[in-house]
């Protein structure tokens, strides 16, 4: 029972990591260094954007603790 529930909560947070926008130039700015990479620049998140931030997150931590449980258990 658990296992399935982490197999979906994986899809999940998987198809969800994947629907974010990115928030650098991308591998290419990494390279060159264009721009700088600023991993605590303040950017608001509005709308949809921020509802699939908040529920990635929450996907995260409940796959973090199902993991924990199971290997308790």
């Amino acid at each position: 029972m658990l296992n399935a529930l982490l197999m979906i909560v994986s899809a999940c947070l998987i198809i969800l990591s994947l629907l974010q926008s990115g928030k650098t130039d991308g591998m290419s700015g990494a390279f060159t260094g264009n721009g700088g990479l600023n991993l605590f620049a303040n950017v608001k998140e509005r709308g949809s954007e921020k509802v699939i931030s908040n529920i990635t997150l929450v996907l995260g931590a409940a796959f973090f603790a199902l993991v924990i449980l199971i290997r308790i258990l």
